[in-house]
């Protein structure tokens, strides 16, 4: 018996090494990729590099069109998809009941997932860009991140409401609250730091996107004039007009290389682009538990109130 608990014990040391080994291993890949890619954009901050207009003919020139056409088109496909995502994982997780027709919904949504991002980029082009006759366009590149990121996003939310506890919804129920006033005062608080990370982690791809984007978004963008009538294919916050995001400009640099220092400019745009993912990365955690307090804490004092007109 002792020698079982002692070989147990050295199995339970070598795996716990092992697994040790491979978080270290990860931890050490992801800054080795950090550091390269910051390293060889060294200089990414200067304000005439992230506010300054590209150039296409001598060297120099910044992303100023660029980054913002990627932070417009990550709120509209926000505002588009959120709302759309969130809705389809409460009735997955509380309206749907279980049978062949919601097992054909989780296969739509697992086909929908594995789909590579440049065929729901041709799709866009086929749809939005040819047959709505609307060109290259934000909107339409909203549209097809929204395809791209519904799935995951939908199955975020429904695990998180999943997770809620079911004697705390039992307990608003007995209450006298009814399903909705549950979802939307209990469930959705509850899980509110799981489907605030799951959003800003989806911002997070929403922002790095190229491959889709092309076919969609366009490869170009006007010279922009705030100035201009909404309407405008100059006005930087006309949703129809064509949009050359962050990371479509690095593919473009890259592979067609029309300035001479294309590919500093590229590895500087890198090392935002990367920069950006941790952003969001760390604001996920930060503002998802920032939320998780305030709920837990406005429910707390809830209870304090009913417990002390309880005992009066």
């Amino acid at each position: 018996m002792h020698n079982k608990n002692n070989q147990a014990r050295i199995v339970n040391n070598i795996w716990t090494a092992i697994f040790y080994a491979i978080a270290i291993l990860v931890i050490a890949l992801l800054v080795f990729i950090a550091e390269k890619i910051i390293t060889m954009g060294w200089g990414f901050w200067e304000p005439d590099f992230l506010f300054g207009r590209p150039s296409n003919i001598m060297a120099g020139g910044g992303i100023g069109p660029q980054l913002f056409n990627s932070f417009y088109l990550l709120i509209i496909a926000l505002i588009i998809s959120v709302p759309l995502g969130l809705g389809a994982g409460i009735y997955l997780a509380e309206y749907a009941k279980k049978g062949k027709f919601l097992n054909f919904i989780r296969l739509c949504i697992e086909t929908m997932a594995s789909l590579p991002s440049i065929v729901v980029g041709l799709f866009g082009l086929l749809v939005f860009v040819t047959y709505a006759n609307w060109g290259y366009t934000l909107i339409g590149g909203a549209l097809v991140l929204t395809i791209l990121n519904l799935p995951n996003l939908t199955r975020i939310c429904e695990m998180a409401i999943s997770s809620v506890p079911s004697s705390v919804k039992e307990a608003s129920l007995g209450l006298g609250a009814t399903k909705w006033q549950t979802i939307i005062r209990v469930s959705i608080p509850t899980a509110i730091q799981e489907i605030v990370t799951g959003v800003i982690l989806t911002a997070g791809r929403v922002f790095g996107e190229a491959a889709a984007l092309i076919y969609t978004a366009g490869l170009t963008t006007p010279t922009l004039n705030t100035a201009a009538d909404l309407n405008s294919p100059v006005n930087p916050f006309n949703i129809f007009r064509p949009a050359e995001t962050l990371a479509v400009h690095i593919w473009k640099l890259n592979s067609e290389g029309i300035v001479p220092d294309a590919r500093e400019i590229a590895t500087k745009s890198a090392a935002i682009l990367i920069i950006m993912v941790f952003v969001f990365n760390i604001a996920a955690r930060l503002i998802a538990k920032a939320l998780d307090k305030h709920f837990k804490g406005s429910v707390g004092g809830k209870q304090k109130k009913v417990k002390s007109k309880l005992v009066s």
